[in-house]
C-alpha cells in the first residue's frame, strides 16, 4: 500500500505505430558515444569537479576513446567557462575529439557559450528547450508557436554567432527537452523547423537528440517514439538521431538499446550512470553489453578498475560492488554451487573457444581484472568472515579489492588444512603474504633527503644476497620509493591506517600498483612506527608480489639497477 492511496497516475499512452521495425533488428555496430560526465554528471553531484578533477576525466575520457564529449555549461558558471578557456588555450583537445557545450535557448547565454569556446578546432554547440505540455503550460506559460518560435529564434542566433568564427567548425546539436513526455507531432514540427533554420549544407549534419529527460514509459514505448520520429522528420539524411536516456524507471540501458534498434545514430550518458536523480544511462554497461555479444565497442575497458578509480576519485561516488561489470565483486561466487559451476566451466575452457563459462558473462581478463577472486570464501561458508575477523581482532580494514585478492591466499589454506582458520591464523597469514614479501628485494634501511623542489630518498635492500643502494625522487617519498626500486610500477591507490592507539601505535600503509604485461592489479603492505618507513616496506612489498605474479621477469631489472 502506497503512503497515498488517493494520488493518481495516468498510464502513458502507447505510440501509434502498428508497423515497428525495431522489434526485427539486431545491433550490428556500435553507435556515436558522447560523454556528458562532464557536464549533466557534474550538475548532478553533490560537490561538483574542480577543474583539476574535471581535467582528470576528460583525459581519461579522451584515454577511453570518446571522440565527443560535452565538458561544460559555460554560461552556468566563471568555473565552467574557465574550464572549456583551459582546455582550448592549453591544447588538451586532440584533434580527432570534439568538445561540446550545452546552453538554454536564452539569448545572453547562447552569447557567453559562444564566447567560451573561441578558438577551439570544432565544436558541437547544444542547445535545448522544454517542449512538453506540463512545461509549456505550468513552467514558462507559453503556447506551442512561442516554444517552437523560442527554439528557431535560438538556433538562427547560433548560426549568425558561428559565422563570426570561421576559424571554427560548429555543429548544431538541438533538444527538444522532455521529448518523453512531448505530443511526437510537435516534437517533430519543432526539430523540423530548427533543422531548417540551420539549413545543413551537403555533407553537414545536425545532431537531434531526443531525451529521455524523465523516463514515464516502457523502454519499449521510448522505441516506438524514436522510430516515430525517424521515419517523420524531414531531412533525415542530414540528421544524426542522438538519444538521451535517464534512468527514473530503471530501465535506460534497455531504453537505450530499443531506441538503437528503432533508428538512433548515437547515445548521450555517463560513465557508471551517474546523473540526475537516478542517474543517465550508464555507458559502460552499453558498452561492454555490445562486447559481450561480439560487437567492438570501440571504446577501451581493458583496464576497467582504473576507469573505475578515476570515475570514483572525480566525483566522490562509490561504484556499488554489484555494479555490472565493474563492481569489485560481479566476478566473485559465494555460492557454493556456483562456484561449482564456475570451477568446471574453468576447466574446460579452451583459450582459443567461444566464451562459456557458467554465471560469467564476460571473461574478467578482458577488462583487466583476474580469476583470483571467482572462487573465494565468505562468512556465509563457514570460514568466519576473513575481513570481519581482522577488523575486530586485529584493527586492520582492508580495501575491498584486496580483501578479494587476500580471500584467494585464505581459500588456499583452508583447502590445504581442510579445516575452520580463526583471527590469529589469518593475522599470521597476512604478513606471510603482504609484510613479509622479501622477494627478490628484501629493504634493510632508508634515508631520506632534500633535491630541490623535489623529495629524494636512498633505500638500502638486499637483493640475492647482495647488499646495495636505491637512489630515486618524487614528488613525496611514495614516488621517489617508486622511482628508487626499478620495477615498472604504478600506483594506483594508496592508504595508511593507524593500527593500535597511543604510543605503541603502529602505521600500517597498503598499496595498490599495476604493471604493463601483468593483468589486473597487486597490493603491498608494510607496518611500522614510522609511516614513511611503513610506505617504504609497502612499497617494496607490492613490487616483490607484482613481480612475483609476472614469473619474476622484471626482477633482472630491479637487480641490475642494483648492481649499478
Amino acid at each position: 500500500m502506497l503512503k497515498n492511496p488517493n494520488t493518481k497516475y495516468a498510464a502513458f499512452p502507447p505510440v501509434a505505430l502498428a508497423d515497428r521495425q525495431w522489434p526485427a533488428r539486431t545491433i550490428t555496430h556500435p553507435p556515436i558515444w558522447m560523454s556528458t560526465d562532464l557536464r549533466d554528471g557534474n550538475q548532478a553531484l553533490f560537490e561538483p569537479m574542480n577543474a583539476a578533477r574535471k581535467l582528470q576525466m576528460f583525459r581519461k575520457l579522451v584515454a577511453i576513446g570518446f571522440k565527443e564529449i560535452e565538458v561544460a555549461f559555460p554560461s552556468a558558471s566563471q568555473t565552467d567557462f574557465d574550464f572549456v578557456r583551459q582546455l582550448i588555450e592549453h591544447g588538451e583537445i586532440p584533434a580527432d575529439v570534439t568538445i561540446e557545450v550545452l546552453s538554454q535557448a536564452r539569448e545572453h547565454l547562447i552569447r557567453r557559450t559562444m564566447e567560451a569556446v573561441r578558438g577551439a578546432r570544432r565544436v558541437i554547440i547544444h542547445i535545448y528547450n522544454a517542449t512538453s505540455p506540463v512545461f509549456r503550460q505550468t513552467v514558462f506559460g507559453m503556447d506551442k508557436d512561442e516554444v517552437k518560435a523560442l527554439a528557431v529564434s535560438s538556433v538562427k542566433l547560433v548560426k549568425t554567432l558561428a559565422a563570426a568564427q570561421p576559424d571554427t567548425e560548429f555543429v548544431l546539436e538541438y533538444s527538444p527537452e522532455t521529448f518523453t513526455a512531448t505530443e511526437l507531432d510537435f516534437a517533430r514540427e519543432v526539430c523540423d523547423a530548427v533543422v531548417a533554420a540551420w539549413d545543413p549544407q551537403p555533407g553537414e549534419k545536425v545532431i537531434l537528440n531526443l531525451p529521455a529527460t524523465v523516463e514515464v514509459a516502457m523502454p519499449n514505448v521510448y522505441a516506438d517514439q524514436v522510430e516515430w520520429m525517424h521515419r517523420n522528420l524531414a531531412r533525415r539524411e542530414s540528421i544524426t538521431l542522438s538519444v538521451h536516456p535517464h534512468n527514473d524507471r530503471g530501465t535506460a540501458v534497455a531504453a537505450a538499446e530499443l531506441a538503437q534498434l528503432a533508428g538512433a545514430d548515437r547515445v548521450e550518458g555517463c560513465l557508471f550512470g551517474n546523473g540526475e536523480r537516478t542517474g543517465n544511462v550508464d555507458l559502460v554497461t552499453l558498452a561492454l553489453n555490445l562486447y559481450t555479444q561480439g560487437i567492438d565497442p570501440q571504446l577501451d575497458f581493458s583496464d576497467i578498475n582504473s576507469v573505475a578509480r578515476v570515475a570514483e576519485e572525480c566525483t566522490q561516488l562509490p561504484i556499488h560492488p554489484r555494479h555490472p561489470y565493474v563492481g569489485d565483486l560481479v566476478f566473485t561466487a559465494f555460492s557454493g554451487s556456483h562456484q561449482d559451476a564456475i570451477k568446471k566451466g574453468f576447466d574446460v575452457q579452451a583459450a582459443d573457444a567461444m566464451w562459456a563459462v557458467p554465471y560469467m558473462p564476460v571473461d574478467p581478463l578482458d577488462v583487466g581484472r583476474t580469476y583470483d577472486s571467482v572462487i573465494r570464501v565468505n562468512s556465509q561458508s563457514g570460514k568466519g568472515g576473513v575481513a570481519h575477523l581482522l577488523h575486530t581482532a586485529y584493527g586492520l580494514v582492508m580495501p575491498r579489492r584486496m580483501q578479494v585478492e587476500f580471500s584467494a591466499a585464505v581459500q588456499r589454506l583452508t583447502d590445504d588444512t581442510g579445516q575452520e582458520v580463526d583471527a590469529q591464523q589469518l593475522w599470521t597469514l597476512f604478513g606471510r603474504e603482504y609484510l613479509a614479501a622479501d622477494a627478490p628485494i628484501r629493504y634493510l634501511a632508508h634515508h631520506l633527503f632534500e633535491a630541490g623542489s623535489r623529495q629524494g630518498i636512498r633505500i638500502e635492500v638486499e637483493v640475492d644476497g647482495r647488499v646495495a643502494e636505491f637512489v630515486g625522487e618524487g614528488n613525496g617519498p611514495v614516488e621517489a620509493a617508486v622511482a628508487a626500486i626499478g620495477v615498472p610500477i604504478r600506483v594506483q591507490s594508496f592508504e595508511e591506517r593507524s593500527m593500535g592507539e597511543g604510543a605503541g601505535a603502529a602505521a600500517m600503509c597498503l598499496v595498490e600498483v599495476a604493471m604493463d604485461g601483468v593483468a589486473g592489479s597487486c597490493f603491498g603492505a608494510g607496518m611500522h612506527r614510522n609511516t614513511v618507513t611503513a610506505s617504504v616496506r609497502a612499497i617494496v612489498s607490492a613490487a616483490n608480489r607484482i613481480v612475483g605474479r609476472a614469473g619474476g621477469a622484471p626482477a633482472a631489472a630491479a637487480t641490475a639497477d642494483c648492481a649499478a
